[in-house]
């Protein structure tokens, strides 16, 4: 008879857990997932990437935003754009994940355990239905962690899901709001900040850093930064939220935001976005013998272990890079670990996607931490009006840059900003994993026209600074 009930038990469904199960299911395991929700996806499809990226897409459709620079700024596919305009899309997409999960799941002949997971042990997993009738408890030779992340809370916020919400209820709006503070200029802040703004919403983004995504590239953030304020966003960084409180007079329910430097804004709803907090809280930890830090966050290896040898993290739990890409390779890389398969990856090559209007993706590294380390450096640079492909889509702001060594002409990074730079850096990426040069994209054909045709007038470009 076998030790364990199971060879592994993932708690949360998420892309980390879920592609850490089915590895450990082709790997002849047998695997077990425990999940709170009756259906499937985590974070990811039910709240986080999945709503957000469709509800862009939507607002980009709807709002006519892509049409704008040949029809006008007025021009729209809606006039009177709602909420339920924006979730049908969205609703759609999700539930489609949802089955698609599900099916991926049941085809690798994985358990699903409905209800919260938790530990009793450093190999035992109780699973408590989430009505309360039903309690089981099961022992498993390794367990994996990927139940990811809540958004972040203060209780002196008076939150009421309604006029001062997170990111995790903004699908429940019942209606579109004429002005929104965004508080937080985190990616998800930004990205819905942008969102509404193309809705004609009147935004306010709040932060108390000075810069905006400043991991991002310097200049990519500026052109981001510029466009939004074409997009009539108001930016207060280097500000700090002091307090929050609801107004009720003749204009109907409000929302007053004092900041510390005395300021005070009024808007009609808040979206508080300051970071994500690990969903460990009910987990029980301490019953295997593991410590989160303060934001609900737990530690790993390299190798994605947690302190206690059998059990494993993987995803947003584990905290930075926090995206779902990351999170399924994370997975992956766990489950093979755990049962002593070889298995590689490539972090320094991890490309960033972030689906702001317009979309920005980065792989490599920048100049900021180029001129840090002391390597010479030259940059190539073409815009998307400066392409026939630009023209046809009516993108004349988007902008490809490439880093290269100054004397081996290696490829060092790639920075996008414009429509469809989450797509077009996996070029940059494929060149980069075999540290190819610049002249790669002089030599090669794109096809015509494309935005691909980018890469290689922005190598000519940096060629062409080098006196080549």
């Amino acid at each position: 008879m076998p030790q364990y009930d199971y060879d592994l038990i993932v708690i949360g469904s998420g892309p980390g857990g879920q592609r850490a199960a089915i590895q450990a299911a082709k790997l002849g395991k047998r695997v077990a997932i425990a999940e709170k929700k009756t259906v499937l996806g985590g974070v990811c499809i039910n709240t986080g990437t999945i709503p957000s990226k469709t509800l862009r897409e939507a607002v980009m459709h709807l709002s006519g935003y892509r049409e704008r620079s040949f029809y006008g700024s007025s021009y729209s596919v809606k006039q009177h754009i709602t909420m339920q305009d924006l979730l049908f899309r969205t609703n759609q997409v999700i539930k489609h994940e949802q089955d698609v999960t599900r099916h991926q799941v049941m085809r690798n002949n994985i358990d699903l355990l409905e209800g919260w997971g938790s530990f009793a042990g450093p190999n035992k997993v109780r699973v408590e239905s989430t009505d309360n009738h039903g309690l089981q408890e099961l022992s498993a030779e390794k367990i994996i962690i990927a139940v990811g992340t809540t958004a972040t809370k203060s209780d002196k916020i008076p939150f009421d899901s309604e006029t001062i919400f997170t990111s995790d209820e903004i699908l429940d709006l019942a209606k579109l709001p004429k002005t929104l503070a965004v508080v937080g200029a985190g990616v998800i802040g930004v990205e819905y900040t942008t969102i509404f703004a193309a809705l004609g919403v009147r935004i306010t983004l709040i932060d108390k850093r000075p810069i905006l995504l400043d991991f991002v590239d310097d200049e990519i953030a500026d052109s981001l930064a510029y466009q939004m304020r074409e997009n009539r966003v108001t930016m207060r960084l280097g500000e700090e939220v002091s307090t929050i409180e609801t107004l009720q007079d003749e204009h109907g329910k409000r929302v007053k935001i004092n900041l510390q430097s005395g300021k005070q804004l009024i808007a009609e709803k808040v979206l508080y976005s300051i970071g994500r907090t690990g969903n460990t809280y009910r987990l029980g930890l301490e019953n295997a013998g593991i410590t989160p830090d303060d934001r609900g966050r737990i530690k790993v290896n390299t190798h994605f272990q947690t302190e206690v040898p059998n059990v494993y993290a993987v995803g947003d739990v584990i905290g930075f890079p926090s995206l779902a890409s990351t999170s399924m390779d994370q997975g992956r890389l766990a489950a093979c670990h755990a049962f002593g398969i070889e298995a590689n990856s490539v972090p320094a090559l991890l490309p960033y996607g972030i689906y702001t209007i317009p979309e920005i993706s980065m792989v490599g590294r920048s100049e900021e931490e180029l001129t840090q380390s002391n390597i010479p450096y030259e940059v190539g640079k073409a815009r998307y009006r400066e392409i026939a492909r630009g023209q046809i889509i009516g993108d004349n702001t988007g902008l490809l840059k490439l880093i290269f060594h100054q004397e081996t002409k290696e490829l060092l990074g790639v920075h996008i900003i414009g429509e469809g730079a989450s797509e077009l850096v996996h070029i940059g990426q494929a060149v980069l994993s075999y540290n190819g040069k610049i002249e790669y994209f002089v030599n090669t054909v794109f096809n015509y026209p494309t935005l691909a045709e980018c890469y290689k007038i922005a190598a000519l470009d940096g060629l062409n600074r080098l006196g080549v």
